[in-house]
């Protein structure tokens, strides 16, 4: 059963949609790269690819100074993790901008500042046990990974889940574990989790995942139909009570299979 909203996290929570108001964040099914794309940045000399680094240093300093994140470890995980290796090479040169990304199968990569602000809402610790409904191509695994013990990944489409374990593996994050699977009814073997993140929209928060989520645990989920203004929530399991906390608008992609049926 669902608690009344925590009211002691208004003021953050208000500030944040204050930074948020001018529009929706998040994974959109339906975007569309504009018809004008900007041009790659050209290597320096002695290069053969763009400054990625730099590229990615900017972009975290941007989402500091429009108070997408604070968290100091929240910012070191998204400098030192290449979201350019987790996007189709095609729009690689946009990885960097805050924005989604297709990745095929008409899903998304989310914005850099939803990944950040989403991490930061979860507030990560070193001995966590991690669990996201909603692998995609392994970004936000990937961040995680920088900032708890364990995560557990949930990709409900075969070809991104093989994907996407594949590239973590590639890229040395031995601490996630990728498994492909309808994510509604979580991951019971490794529960409880200290922290879940959903990055789909199911119509209502799934029980199996507030069940798996630990006594002082946290889960971030975006909530709302599809072709509707969605919220992303924030959730703390206090005395065995979920307190729940509305945090901003957002659309994101639908979970499916189980979700769907519901």
């Amino acid at each position: 059963m669902i608690a009344p909203t925590n009211t002691t996290r208004i003021g953050t929570i208000l500030v944040l949609g204050a930074v948020l108001a001018s529009g929706l964040a998040g994974c959109e099914r339906d975007e569309k790269l504009p018809p004008q794309l900007p041009a790659p940045p050209r290597p320096q000399a002695g290069q053969t690819e763009p400054n990625y680094e730099q590229m990615r240093a900017e972009m975290v300093k941007q989402l500091q100074s429009e108070g997408m994140v604070q968290s100091q470890a929240v910012i070191a995980a998204m400098k030192a993790t290449r979201r350019h290796l987790f996007v189709p090479e095609q729009v690689r040169h946009l990885a960097y901008y805050d924005r989604p990304l297709p990745i095929g199968e008409d899903q998304t990569i989310s914005a850099p500042g939803v990944v950040a602000k989403m991490t930061e809402l979860l507030d990560p610790q070193a001995e966590d046990i991690v669990l996201e409904v909603g692998t995609g191509s392994g970004y936000q695994a990937a961040v995680l990974a920088r900032l708890v013990k364990h995560v557990y990944t949930i990709e409900i489409l075969v070809p991104l889940a093989e994907s996407a374990e594949k590239r973590l593996k590639e890229l040395g994050y031995d601490n996630v574990t990728v498994r492909c699977g309808d994510g509604y009814q979580g991951w019971p073997e490794y529960a409880p989790f200290d922290a879940i993140i959903v990055t789909c929209a199911p119509d209502e928060i799934p029980q199996p995942l507030q069940e798996q989520l630990a006594e002082g645990g946290r889960m971030v989920i975006p909530v709302g139909a599809e072709h509707a203004v969605q919220t992303l929530y924030l959730l703390e399991k206090q005395a065995a009570a979920i307190h729940k906390t509305a945090v901003l608008p957002v659309r994101f992609v639908p979970m499916t299979g189980e979700a769907e049926q519901r």
